[in-house]
């Protein structure tokens, strides 16, 4: 079939290219308003009881549950004339916007307790409270807009700052977009940049970046007619850019160089191009399957955040394996020989005196020697790097996730500066407590009064508001606030000194519902919403894993026609992901290197981030284990088969291609990597998360463990059941070198062998 593709792109290239730039600007114009219809949250899923809790809240008691915080700082006081003048213009701004409501300040006192909790300790500042209810979308892009009206200083000095949930997540947004803009500056000419020095010709190297914008442009164009059927995260949007690139540089850079090899052992052009899709090509098409298939993991998350994901991740996928096998070949045909011109390499050199010396042949490189020598103390060299992994993986054990508040973004952004002064100002963290929903609650006052008193009782627990009194350490301390019970039942309100994400959090929390209630309850807050969100995707965890490892066996085992290979290369994969999440624990959560990198730990790791960089890093693991085992295979089926025969295999497959996946994977961590330029701090995980992790597989899975592991294991890394050997035969990839005819051809040894793929 790929033979029949690249004859068919070969032989009608303007056409191909005519319909690849049609279906480029066709999808890049569709796809272009794709940003006003994606979706700001799906962290979580509208059935957790937190979500209840807040919805019987928002529809029932306006403002009961605030997710707004307006900061009013004055030197000379809240009780000032400038700081009272100050809290009424918020006043009137926040009353011209329908979507908040229950507002409060410390200037219209409710009750003595309540007001005096709105003023800091030193009396310099003061809240106004109020409450965005409706979806995330709808509170982040209402917070957004609250905040470019309020944040200031005005003529008197006095500063105003917006925060809370809804601004947090905005201006979290707002960072991130701008951010990844200037990531893509910067990756773009710099990829081009290595490419040119990986190709030496300036027309090869750009090749990849052209089939990269096709994929973004046709992804773009998926994302948004998906918006059609449901929801999609507007995060996603960075996966289109970040993810179609680098594949695309993959993808272009394995076809290329295979191109380029068949030309200079002196095949014509249209059969270079031939034989090298149906090589690299078929490496191309399973690579991108695992890889699609990791990312696919994500869709059995409940929360469309996640999901979101895994249709960008694999309408990109799709789209740079297409652009690779369908595209390119037709832009080397037209190329032919040119596309070796502009070689700047040579200008270079010129201009030091020296000259291009000719290719090294597999035999004598240093990529031979060095897995020679390495497969030389197989034992030693596994048993050591093993253990290096292991200790890098070590911290993963004490991992703690929670989800970003406004510590993710730098201390200057408007949400970050009032969730500082709540925390450090203010007695209790007005909108960081828990609420507990009672819905159709009509029992007697007494026994809510009760129940408020044992919450009141919990470690950590500053004051418990409910419709029976205010009370603190068990005793009420003032009468209750209005608007408390209705005809729908009642709430109350635990304001808290403890960090909502934080393990004392979790510790409270628990306590707080081990206090028998008088009826049913539902608990809500930022504790709350953190711990449903966990449960959610811990419950899915499974599933996703099981998916990943079984479809991640099927394709390798199709690919190799063994069994024990691909679970060589699974067990290799987790044992450098463990290095990794053990890296980033250590970094981010422990808050090592906090001062160099420029972030704020707070003990915990945003869970969507770790579950996001496994499916992504495992797939481009695959990827370059595809890319691997495509030449050691192709030598093996070559070779009599003996053990002798195993080690030169490896030794050669990984000459052949170790400049290129170490070049791809180089690419690769330049591309991600450059998202760790951020100012939001997962982004900085994430950057440097999954840029370590395509550099520890490259570097020391593929060159030091994987062929020190496949020398040990000899001949046995190609055995299988005789049962699946027939359903390999059947199904599988069962090819070995040969013309681009598709002739069988003598292998050394006179074992005659099938065309075979690379």
């Amino acid at each position: 079939m790929l033979s029949r593709v690249a004859r068919f792109a070969t032989g009608s290239p303007r056409v191909v290219i005519a319909v690849a730039l049609l279906i480029m600007i066709t999808c890049g114009g569709f796809g272009a308003s794709v940003q006003s219809h994606l979706k700001f949250g799906g962290f979580l899923t509208t059935d957790a009881e937190s979500a209840a809790a807040g919805r019987f809240i928002d529809d029932n008691f306006p403002g009961g549950n605030p997710n707004l915080v307006v900061l009013v700082h004055a030197d000379g006081g809240v009780d000032g004339d400038a700081a009272r003048a100050a809290g009424r213009r918020v006043l009137d701004t926040l009353s011209r916007h329908r979507e908040v409501v229950g507002v409060q300040s410390y200037w219209t006192p409710v009750s003595p307790a309540f007001t005096a909790s709105l003023r800091s300790k030193d009396s310099k500042s003061a809240l106004v409270l109020g409450n965005i209810p409706g979806d995330e979308t709808a509170a982040q892009i209402a917070g957004g807009t609250i905040e470019s009206e309020l944040n200031g200083t005005d003529e008197n000095g006095v500063t105003v700052h917006a925060g809370g949930l809804p601004v947090s997540f905005s201006d979290i947004y707002g960072q991130t977009m701008h951010d990844t803009t200037r990531a893509e500056a910067i990756a773009i000419p710099v990829s081009l940049l290595v490419l040119i020095l990986v190709f030496g010709s300036l027309v090869a190297a750009s090749l990849p970046l052209a089939i990269g914008l096709f994929a973004m442009a046709a992804a773009l164009g998926i994302l948004r007619t998906l918006t059609l059927f449901t929801d999609i995260s507007i995060y996603s949007m960075n996966m289109v850019s970040m993810l179609g690139l680098a594949l695309a540089i993959d993808y272009s850079l394995l076809i290329v160089s295979r191109y380029r090899e068949e030309l200079g052992h002196g095949l014509e052009t249209r059969s270079a191009i031939v034989r090298s899709i149906r090589t690299a090509g078929r490496t191309v098409v399973f690579s991108a399957s695992t890889v699609a298939c990791s990312l696919a993991a994500l869709a059995v998350f409940p929360q469309y955040f996640l999901r979101s994901f895994a249709y960008a991740g694999v309408a990109v996928v799709i789209a740079a394996a297409a652009g690779a096998i369908v595209i390119l070949p037709a832009l080397l045909i037209l190329l032919g020989d040119r596309v070796n011109s502009l070689d700047l390499r040579v200008l270079l050199l010129r201009r030091v005196g020296r000259v291009v010396s000719d290719p090294v042949p597999p035999q004598q490189s240093r990529w031979y020697r060095v897995v020679t020598a390495v497969m030389k103390r197989a034992a030693p060299v596994a048993i050591v790097v093993t253990a290096i992994l292991l200790l890098l993986g070590a911290p993963f054990l004490g991992v703690r996730f929670g989800y970003p508040d406004d510590r993710t973004l730098p201390a200057q952004a408007s949400a970050r500066v009032v969730g500082d002064a709540l925390r450090n100002d203010f007695d209790s963290r007005l909108a960081s407590g828990a609420v507990i929903a009672v819905p159709g609650y009509q029992g007697s006052q007494p026994d809510i009064g009760a129940y408020a008193a044992g919450l009141s009782r919990t470690p950590g627990v500053a004051a418990v508001a409910s419709s029976a009194g205010i009370y603190v350490n068990g005793s009420q301390a003032f009468v209750a606030p209005p608007g408390m019970a209705g005809p729908a039942g009642t709430f109350l309100s635990v304001r808290t000194n403890v960090d909502a994400y934080s393990s004392a959090g979790e510790d409270q929390l628990a306590a707080l519902r081990a206090v028998p209630p008088p009826a049913p309850v539902r608990f809500g807050g930022n504790t709350a919403v953190n711990r449903d969100a966990m449960t959610a995707m811990g419950d899915r965890l499974p599933l996703a894993g099981t998916f990943i490892v079984l479809t991640s066996l099927l394709l390798l085992f199709l690919f190799t026609g063994s069994v024990l290979l691909p679970v060589k290369a699974l067990l290799l994969n987790m044992l450098s992901l463990t290095a990794t999440f053990g890296a980033m624990v250590w970094i981010f959560q422990d808050g090592h290197l906090a001062g160099v990198l420029g972030f704020t730990p707070t003990g915990s790791l945003n869970p969507a981030m770790p579950i996001l960089m496994f499916c992504l890093a495992f797939g481009m693991s695959m990827d370059y284990e595809v890319f691997l085992l495509s030449r050691i295979r192709e030598e093996w089926l070559a070779s009599d088969r003996t053990p002798a025969a195993n080690t030169h295999a490896v030794a050669m497959g990984i000459a052949r291609t170790g400049r290129i996946y170490t070049s791809a994977a180089g690419l690769m961590a330049l591309v991600i990597g450059a998202t760790a330029t951020s100012k939001v701090s997962f982004m900085i995980l994430f950057g440097i998360g999954l840029s370590l992790a395509v550099i520890i597989d490259a570097v020391v899975i593929r060159t030091a463990l994987g062929p020190a592991l496949m020398r040990l294991m000899s001949t046995f890394n190609w055995w299988a059941p005789r049962p699946l050997a027939r359903l390999h035969r059947q199904f599988g990839l069962d090819e070995a070198p040969g013309s681009d005819s598709g002739t069988p051809v003598v292998a050394p040894g006179g074992i005659v062998a099938t065309p075979a793929t690379s």
